[in-house]
């Protein structure tokens, strides 16, 4: 593992124990030596679940397999595997995939069809699921409920940190609890959930209603994150809710008493997005990007992806170097409306350039100074619309090149 970024939070968060939620992990040998490889969390019955899948046309097999069961809604058990992705694998990948879901079944108590499967870590070799079948056993043994660190460690790959996030909210005055776990690091861009997430709450919530509440979130959070522009063939993100809080039951994602629920659910994935992207392979600083004035908010967002995926921009900012041109450039390359003399630039709350050309007499100092620190701000205004997005990346360092270069080794 790499030494831990400079970007990470002082401790891992606070969570309570959610009722319905049991969690655990083991040490598999699944690729890795001395750590912990496979998660487990058991759901009380009557849970409900629903899930945003990678939209890669070479995703794995156990993305495949929640794609297939995610309809029905319901779930009692998650497994995930780091250090192998069991992508590319062929009809190997159906098999083993298969055994780790009945594997999980038997050890749990339930049907097949209520085990959501992922696996994260390289493409394109068998995964040694008889590892799996093996430590399951004991890995059921050692569950319990609030064993959120333990978790957030076993689903790591190259990140530096385990992630995850809390926050309690009200639904008809009565307080529910909301915590999830993600990972991610590098293969990293949005289009869906970019990365592997479970986030867990004893809410009441059909799974219908869970679904489309699961989904705004994602494009609020994940949608708009970014570390080197690659969707991965594993990106999973699935939420359960317990039911073991006794509240009205919201017939729609609309509801009014969903209100503070919705908005915490919404802070709890952008916490854990914003920590991917703080965690980005490599990583020295992290970069918030708003785009103001697009013909759309769909287009400020095409703006904004293109800023924080152009390898120019990014290597600029490690450099702490105000290259604004190159945001220029990376607006023009976007596809979306745009008019150079409508066009400003800004970093960190200095206008650098606008109506066309760079500001008359810019002093380039405080620019300077901001980029110096380990969070930076560039802000678009484009001058032609309404339509704003805000994403997050970070930047490109020799860091990244060094940790993609041996993945495999």
């Amino acid at each position: 593992m790499s030494d831990i970024s400079p970007l990470a939070p002082e401790h891992f968060p606070k969570i309570p124990v959610i009722k319905g939620v049991k969690l655990g992990a083991a040490e598999a040998g699944v690729k890795y030596e001395g750590r912990t490889d496979l998660f487990l969390a058991e759901l009380a019955e009557g849970s409900t679940v629903a899930g945003v899948l990678t939209q890669s046309l070479t995703r794995s097999a156990p993305v495949d397999w929640c794609r297939k069961v995610l309809p029905n809604g319901e779930a009692r058990a998650i497994v995930v595997n780091s250090g192998n992705a069991n992508a590319f694998t062929g009809k190997s990948g159906v098999v083993t995939t298969e055994a780790m879901v009945s594997a999980t079944a038997r050890t749990i108590g339930c049907e097949p069809e209520e085990v959501l499967v992922a696996s994260t870590g390289v493409i394109g070799e068998r995964l040694p699921v008889e590892k799996i079948e093996a430590a399951l056993p004991g890995l059921k043994k050692s569950l319990k409920a609030g064993n959120w660190e333990t978790a957030a460690e076993a689903i790591m790959t190259t990140d530096t940190f385990p992630k995850a996030s809390y926050r309690s909210a009200k639904i008809g005055g009565v307080e529910v609890q909301i915590g999830g776990i993600a990972k991610g690091s590098g293969m990293i861009a949005p289009d869906m959930a970019t990365m592997l997430s479970f986030v867990f709450t004893d809410a009441n919530i059909p799974a219908s209603v869970l679904r489309l509440i699961l989904k705004r979130a994602a494009d609020k959070s994940f949608n708009c994150m970014t570390v080197d522009g690659d969707t991965s063939t594993s990106d999973t993100l699935i939420m359960a809710a317990t039911a073991k809080a006794d509240h009205p039951i919201p017939s729609t994602a609309d509801d009014l008493i969903l209100e503070e629920f919705t908005k915490a659910v919404d802070e709890v994935m952008i916490d854990l997005a914003q920590q991917i992207a703080k965690d980005g392979e490599g990583a020295s600083k992290f970069i918030t990007i708003d785009v103001t004035g697009a013909d759309s908010d769909r287009a400020a967002k095409t703006v904004a992806l293109s800023i924080a995926n152009s390898p120019l921009v990014k290597t600029a900012i490690a450099g702490e170097d105000a290259n604004w041109g190159r945001v220029v450039m990376a607006v023009g390359k976007a596809g979306e409306r745009a008019d150079r003399d409508t066009l400003t630039v800004s970093m960190g709350g200095v206008v650098i350039a606008e109506k066309g050309e760079g500001v008359d007499g810019y002093d380039e100092a405080p620019v300077a100074n901001h980029l110096q620190g380990d969070h930076v701000n560039i802000a678009v205004d484009l001058g032609i619309g309404d339509g704003q997005a805000r994403v997050w990346t970070c930047d490109l360092t020799h860091g990244y090149i060094s940790i993609n270069a041996d993945y495999r080794s």
